[in-house]
């Protein structure tokens, strides 16, 4: 039996408590939530603490789905170079050769010990020559646990519903040039928060929609530093993402919609040492949500909000609104890494400020008949058929000093996640 644990980065999930509470408290005067979200709700949280994510609808969207980029400060827009690049940057799946297939599951806020408040994330790429590039696939589920409802009489329950959200995603990357490569992603999304309408409105807590990703990926075999003989070529890469364009999200009526997570990305690769034994890569990723809200709340829709979410600010809330992710990884031998990371956000911006850890190791879960290095180079018999290669695992540690005071005793303690590829 496979046995797997770990923790999802708790500050990217506030906004579904927030939001679910926005919902159910329209459709009966009292309610009970689980356990964690009455101690999230009746804590009343700041809203600084969803500055960034509480502003869109269907955050997860943006959670950091594997444990390589998670322990790296959640950077990998510039590197995308495993199959997780689907995410991070769907160009990068151009320049991948063969196939892989990842798992990722985390326990979302385990000090609450409430097994069905968890996300996975599953992905598969593959290259395919006859179509002139590769292929991926992945989907994405958060389950946000079960609900119990009560009606304005008393505290007895009425009904149950659980809340979950997920999104399947189709991506196809392709070299335009030998140093330029191009991505796109196609993805439908299920936000099921609630069953039930609010009030006398007729609809539910029910939405569907779909967005696309578009990225561009620069990693020149061969580049001259100005004014200098140093060829940095296969040494340096850049990337761009946009993500999650597509209309809004709409549960009750249009009026009440809310905009998709649309973020910008940008990143930057750099290996500044490599030889037989040993590799060591930097990694720094930009990015900011392409969303604008007027003064009353009102967002603006797409295509006008990717203009407007630059022109209606100024440069010094730009450069706020704008995270910042930078990472090492450290490989010896193809075989043991070493990751550790840096993830800041402007306390204007929501405050998130954590340094992460993480390594890359094999991990036999159930006898097998091999165990596979991250490379697939290297091959040991075991006695029984069947092998999990544990491909890295990230931990998290808040500062929580940088958090805003009403979210900082609701962190959670260093946490980590593992990311599992067959």
């Amino acid at each position: 039996m496979i046995t797997v644990s770990a923790a999802v980065v708790f500050e990217v999930f506030i906004p579904y408590i927030l939001k679910i509470a926005s919902i159910t408290q329209e459709i009966y005067m009292k309610k009970l939530f689980s356990a964690v979200g009455a101690v999230l709700f009746l804590m009343g949280l700041s809203q600084s603490i969803y500055a960034q994510a509480g502003s869109t609808a269907v955050p997860f969207l943006m959670i950091s789905p594997n444990s390589r980029a998670s322990g790296m400060g959640e950077a990998g827009t510039g590197i995308a170079d495993d199959a997780a690049s689907i995410h991070w940057n769907p160009a990068g799946l151009a320049f991948q050769k063969g196939g892989e297939v990842s798992i990722t599951h985390s326990n979302w806020l385990p000090q609450f010990n409430l097994s069905d408040l968890f996300y996975d994330y599953f992905n598969i790429k593959q290259e395919m020559p006859e179509y002139g590039g590769t292929f991926g696939a992945s989907i994405t589920y958060l389950n946000l646990g079960e609900f119990i409802v009560t009606t304005e009489k008393g505290p007895e329950a009425v009904d149950k519903f659980k809340g979950f959200e997920f999104a399947v995603t189709a991506g196809y990357g392709a070299q335009v040039t030998d140093d330029f490569g191009l991505g796109l992603n196609l993805r439908y999304i299920n936000s099921s928060l609630s069953p039930i309408g609010a009030a006398q409105e007729k609809g539910s807590g029910i939405a569907h929609d779909f967005s696309f990703d578009i990225g561009f990926l620069y990693k020149p075999k061969s580049l001259i530093i100005p004014f200098t003989d140093e060829d940095i070529g296969e040494l340096f890469s850049v990337g761009m993402n946009i993500s999650n364009l597509g209309p809004k999200v709409t549960y009750i009526d249009a009026a009440q919609a809310d905009p998709l997570p649309t973020q910008l990305r940008v990143g930057f690769g750099i290996i500044p040492m490599k030889d037989e034994f040993n590799s060591l890569t930097i990694a720094i990723d930009f990015s900011k949500l392409l969303v604008y809200r007027e003064p009353n709340g009102a967002s603006h829709e797409l295509p006008k909000s990717l203009i407007t979410s630059f022109t209606k600010n100024s440069l010094n809330k730009n450069l706020k609104y704008t995270n910042t992710s930078v990472g090492m990884e450290y490989w010896y031998d193809k075989k043991v890494a070493l990751r550790m990371g840096y993830f800041f956000e402007d306390p204007i911006n929501g405050g998130r400020n954590f340094m992460t850890f993480g390594a890359d190791f094999g991990m036999i879960f159930m006898d097998s008949i091999s165990v596979i290095s991250p490379q697939r180079k290297r091959v040991t018999p075991c006695p029984k058929p069947f092998v999990l290669h544990c491909s890295s695992c990230g931990m998290t540690f808040c500062n929580r000093s940088a958090i805003v005071p009403a979210a900082r005793q609701h962190m959670p303690p260093p946490h980590c996640r593992c990311t599992f590829i067959i």
